[in-house]
């Protein structure tokens, strides 16, 4: 294969990869975002830690420790 042949399927490549980035990335923000209106969970009150960030804090959320079989 020559040069350009060879800068073809790179650009090629380069277009699909920043294609499949961009579908997951907005993929993703829509699943936050149908997430915060459904009420399954609240980002916004994670937005608190970055001013409530000490050992003392309440926890967010509480955990089961369980484990499940």
């Amino acid at each position: 294969m020559d040069q350009e042949t060879l800068m073809t399927i790179a650009g090629y490549g380069k277009f699909f990869l920043l294609l499949f980035i961009f579908i997951m990335f907005y993929g993703y923000a829509f699943s936050i975002y149908r997430r915060q209106r459904s009420g399954e969970r609240d980002y916004e009150k994670y937005s608190e830690l970055v001013l409530n960030d000490s050992l003392d804090a309440v926890p967010l959320e509480k955990r089961d420790n369980s484990k499940e079989k």
